[in-house]
């Protein structure tokens, strides 16, 4: 009875996720542009995007079909093994060999984990967090930095006679995210606010769940280890919730983030050829296109674990209605963040320094911050930009409030708020120059044609000739302007209003179906079905 029942949920969740997936296999498969200097990555990184379990892809689709239908069909006592299987099988699609390297990372960590729980010695139990810290970061280092500090360091090795080999290692998929979920396991356990896993099957599936593996959220362990001893049943509102998370995450990715990609990657590749809107469009398109593509990951992330019953963070809480860099911070890559607060900032002393102490505390966690980004001076410069933000806004604070009463704007909250927004999202989009250009000197090309050019507005013809010649065609500008609306105005609902899917519950029958069939229609309508990856399965 109960495998004739999930099989027919899983025939209806097939036939859905079949309709929002049915699109060519991959075309598209590593944008150069992102191989943090070193381009044989990018040639190495395209056999392994070819055979990829991308989010946006039919053999996810199949795959995700199938292992609901399987882990709800399955007596509850094994379903943490299926849950082992398929999430090895997941990531196995990406590059089996560098399975080794997580299963190797939870080892360490699962025996760290015991040995430091076995013992009251804090300089013993310092020992093994510290085999777990070395490991981890290890793997990290060899794996994503090597190269890049042989280089920097290439004039001092050769002045002592010492040549260091490159390395030709591909950056394996997730590297930077599980070895961060994985490090608040074991500095919660030595911290002695996670009790020790002593089964190993639930702590692999901690490491490796698939939904959340290559690209976050970055869970803590208190948090989703004990979520694998629920028992979790068939519930339609959640399962109807998480397919809706799901299809909203791909819209934002195929319809949006895929599309205005062609015109960023055009305008980034030849800065010089165009005027200072032009570039300026290109930014911003760039601040809808990496929110758009990294929060439609995490919401598909998010969503296909609320299917099978699973709680993950909530990644991002519209970031460009920040008001300052400081709340920024707060709303954007909320998994990332937090994990430097606790695991880094407060260490150091957090705010509980004085000024000068603070101002260096922020400062190294922000260059961390963007170094575990990529290995590219870009990434540190995009950091040190956003701790430059946070450091200026605290010591500026005084000089704001002046301001404020000297304009009056304390009268017009609307128009304060509007104001910081303004000024919040133009910085933030001056630091995505660095973050999407490949090298500084791309960068600093980007920042010198933002200057020049501007009279072309003043000639609507021209004006629209020049947007056209920046890769997309006209119907598929206005496509993405609309789309962009689109979101932009859930936004403004979800901040005024609160959440769109609970408002829409609320609402008749044909009101609701209206929206999800206005939805899954853009997709199929509208979406770039080109399997192109997410941009941060490449950090």
């Amino acid at each position: 009875m109960l495998l004739s029942r999930s099989a027919r949920i899983g025939i209806c969740f097939l036939d859905v996720l079949k309709k929002m997936g049915h699109f060519p296999e991959v075309q598209e498969n590593f944008t150069g542009h992102r191989s943090y200097g070193y381009p044989f990555l990018g040639q190495c990184a395209e056999s392994c995007y070819n055979s990829a379990m991308l989010f946006n892809s039919t053999r996810f689709i199949v795959f995700f079909a199938v292992a609901v239908t399987c882990y709800f069909a399955i007596p509850r006592r094994f379903r943490w093994c299926f849950l082992l299987a398929a999430s090895y099988y997941f990531y196995a699609c990406w590059k089996p060999g560098y399975a080794v390297l997580i299963v190797f990372s939870t080892l360490v960590d699962y025996a760290a984990g015991l040995l430091m729980g076995a013992t009251s010695d804090t300089r013993v139990r310092r020992r093994y967090l510290i085999l777990s810290l070395c490991s981890n970061l290890g793997l990290l280092f060899f794996f994503k930095y090597y190269n890049f500090f042989n280089d920097a360091l290439q004039p001092i090795f050769a002045h002592i006679g010492l040549h260091l080999p490159a390395s030709h290692f591909l950056l394996p998929v997730g590297l930077s995210f599980y070895t961060f979920q994985s490090l608040t396991y074991t500095i919660g356990v030595y911290r002695g606010i996670v009790q020790p896993e002593r089964h190993l099957g639930v702590f692999a599936c901690f490491v490796c769940f698939f939904p959340q593996l290559v690209a976050g959220p970055i869970e803590r362990a208190q948090n989703l280890i004990p979520q694998f001893r629920e028992a979790h049943t068939f519930d339609y509102a959640r399962v109807s919730d998480g397919l809706k998370l799901m299809a909203w995450g791909l819209f934002k990715k195929v319809v949006i983030a895929d599309r205005i990609a062609v015109l960023v990657d055009q305008v980034y590749s030849h800065p010089s050829q165009y005027p200072g809107v032009g570039v300026t469009l290109a930014t911003v398109f760039f601040a809808f296109q990496i929110f758009c593509d990294f929060s439609g990951y995490s919401d598909m992330a998010v969503g296909a674990a609320q299917v099978l019953g699973f709680r993950l963070t909530i990644n991002f809480g519209r970031p460009y209605f920040a008001t300052s860099a400081a709340d920024f911070w707060r709303r954007w890559h909320i998994s990332l963040s937090t994990w430097f607060r606790d695991f880094v900032y407060i260490p150091l002393g957090g705010n509980r320094t004085g000024a000068l102490r603070w101002t260096a505390n922020i400062a190294t966690v922000f260059l961390l911050s963007g170094l575990w980004h990529g290995a590219n001076w870009t990434f540190p410069i995009w950091g040190a930009l956003h701790g430059g933000y946070m450091i200026a806004g605290r010591f500026l604070r005084p000089f704001r409030a002046s301001a404020v009463q000297v304009l009056r704007l304390d009268r017009a909250p609307w128009l304060l708020r509007a104001l910081q927004t303004a000024f919040t999202f133009a910085l933030v989009c001056f630091a995505w120059i660095f973050f999407r250009a490949s090298s500084l000197d791309n960068a600093i090309e980007v920042i010198g044609n933002l200057f020049r050019g501007w009279g072309v507005i003043a000639q609507p013809a021209r004006l629209w000739d020049t947007l056209l010649s920046m890769g997309l065609e006209r119907d598929d500008f206005l496509i993405a302007v609309a789309m962009m609306a689109v979101v932009a105005g859930v936004h403004v609902f979800q901040e005024t209003r609160g959440s769109v899917r609970a408002a829409l519950s609320r609402q008749p029958v044909w009101v609701r179906w209206s929206a999800y069939s206005a939805l899954l229609w853009s997709i199929f309508l509208f979406g770039v079905f080109q399997h192109k990856e997410f941009i941060y399965f490449t950090f």
